[in-house]
């Protein structure tokens, strides 16, 4: 008797994501990461797009060898002509804007203009490196008669760049340019939550000729940043990320007698004076706190509204409101986030704060599985809270109130962080006084976000970075290079003196 029983159905295959497997790049290849997969996401609907490897330390190791057997013919090509490759990839970040533009989008949930803008900001740190030849000249002095001294910088060797998930393209830019461009060799280790981006860099750079080792990426977490502070032939480590992982990495690092710079979180103070322009404050302060999804250490974190501001503080709340999330506001980075920075509106409003304009619960139609969070404006939050204290990362605002100005600059003052503070004032004196003050390294006078741009350093102070100079800028090139002093006597007449 023929059995009824039907045949079982074969195993549905796993629907092909978008992009392939994210691969390490090493010595001018793409190549399989050796650990684990896991999921990268799209924030805007939670989707995944592909797949990052969580890559060992035995990867690391590979990449470094890499570094070092290309770094001796880098570092003796003249630096006129290293810097020839940045100029042809500076037109090819311009060539491919869209592209890159929409690869941010994707990854890491930006609205479109954010993610250019970002591309724009990664091509004017490029325009820098392209500047060195002509800032970076040694110096030549005869120090007495027949004797001339002269400095000439170096670079260092393999270094390794640690970045954040929050500017997939721009903050690799940070150093990428300036240490290829000043000599180095580098490994990238780019967040595992946003990997993509870091791909179309390595591409563009070995299609703009970029020799092959001198940039390699190694993609995973915790176990390849242990091993990029440990290896022995990494010369210095840069990292952007929160505090506690940045204080972390600086001990680790400096352990092991390595060069660290280290940028940590940030709990920026806006401060509101009662004569500031009202359309210039709101606007400039609406668009601090909620642009970028308020994911970026230097957006508006806390607003110290002195004296009688209640009616600036209407237009701010007016011009946050404007910033629709599916429209002019971007997702945040995961649903950890998400309910993080809901948990943190929740408790100060339990604690007594009036939440003005509440972005709990944000829903975009079509995009239900999407982690967003509207802007979100507390008022009467005091300075103890945790919402006041602590670093957010998200769209939301918290309004502490002061009778005057010390008061306010004594409430900056009292934060751990120091990474930036801005003051909305028509008044030059006024601002000059905060700006003496503040205890922060990046200042703004009627600029919600005090970025300064090239050839000026990026850097905050206190518990904001861990090391001493700048990524970026002209500081810059301290930390990626070495001085080598040479005196030099050749006049026979020139006698003997303390320096023979």
């Amino acid at each position: 008797m023929q059995s009824t029983l039907s045949a079982p159905e074969a195993p549905t295959a796993a629907p092909a994501l978008k992009y392939a497997d994210v691969r390490n790049y090493v010595g001018g290849q793409f190549v399989p990461g050796d650990g684990p997969l896991l999921d990268v996401l799209n924030p805007g609907d939670g989707g995944v797009i592909a797949r990052v490897p969580l890559s060992s330390s035995a990867a690391v190791d590979k990449a470094v060898a890499a570094a070092r057997k290309a770094f001796r013919g880098w570092a003796e090509t003249p630096i006129k002509e290293r810097v020839q490759v940045f100029y042809r990839y500076r037109a090819l970040l311009e060539r491919d804007l869209d592209e890159l533009s929409r690869l941010i989008v994707e990854e890491h949930g930006k609205v479109y203009s954010e993610a250019q803008a970002e591309v724009l900001k990664a091509i004017e740190l490029t325009e820098f490196a392209c500047s060195l030849p002509q800032i970076t000249a040694g110096e030549v002095m005869e120090v007495s008669k027949g004797v001339e001294c002269r400095v000439d910088r170096y670079p260092l060797g393999v270094v390794a760049s640690i970045v954040p998930f929050n500017f997939p393209s721009m903050v690799p830019h940070w150093t990428i340019p300036n240490a290829l461009a000043l000599g180095n060799c580098m490994v990238l280790k780019p967040s595992e939550l946003v990997p993509l981006s870091a791909g179309r860099i390595a591409a563009l750079l070995a299609e703009a000729g970029l020799p092959a080792g001198v940039f390699n990426i190694v993609n995973g977490a915790q176990e390849v940043v242990e091993a990029l502070c440990d290896h022995p032939d990494i010369q210095a480590v840069s990292f952007v990320g929160s505090t506690r992982v940045a204080q972390a990495v600086y001990r680790r690092g400096t352990g092991n007698l390595k060069r660290v710079l280290a940028l940590g979180g940030a709990k920026n103070h806006i401060l509101l004076m009662p004569d500031a322009d009202a359309e210039m404050a709101s606007s400039n302060i609406a668009a601090s706190m909620a642009g970028c999804t308020g994911q970026r250490c230097m957006a508006a974190s806390v607003l110290v509204a002195v004296a009688d501001t209640d009616a600036l503080i209407q237009r701010i709340v007016a011009q946050a409101r404007a910033a629709v999330p599916g429209e002019a506001l971007g997702p945040v980075i995961s649903a950890e986030a998400k309910a993080r920075i809901e948990r943190y509106i929740t408790e100060a409003e339990q604690g007594g704060a009036k939440v003005l304009l509440d972005g709990r619960n944000a829903a975009v139609p079509g995009c239900e599985g999407g982690f967003y969070v509207g802007p979100t404006v507390i008022d009467h939050v005091r300075p103890d809270m945790a919402i006041a204290r602590e670093e957010v990362f998200g769209p939301v605002l918290a309004i502490v109130r002061a009778a005057d100005v010390d008061g306010a600059l004594e409430i900056e003052n009292r934060s751990p962080y120091g990474n930036a503070a801005s003051v909305f004032t028509e008044s030059g004196g006024l601002a000059r006084y905060v700006a003496e003050r503040a205890s922060a390294g990046m200042v703004g006078v009627n600029v919600g976000v005090p970025v300064p741009r090239e050839p000026f350093g990026f850097g905050g102070w206190n518990d904001s970075r861990f090391g001493v100079g700048d990524l970026t800028g002209r500081s810059s090139i301290e930390f990626w290079t070495r001085s080598k002093k040479t005196t030099t006597k050749w006049n026979r007449e020139a006698g003997v003196n303390w320096m023979s």
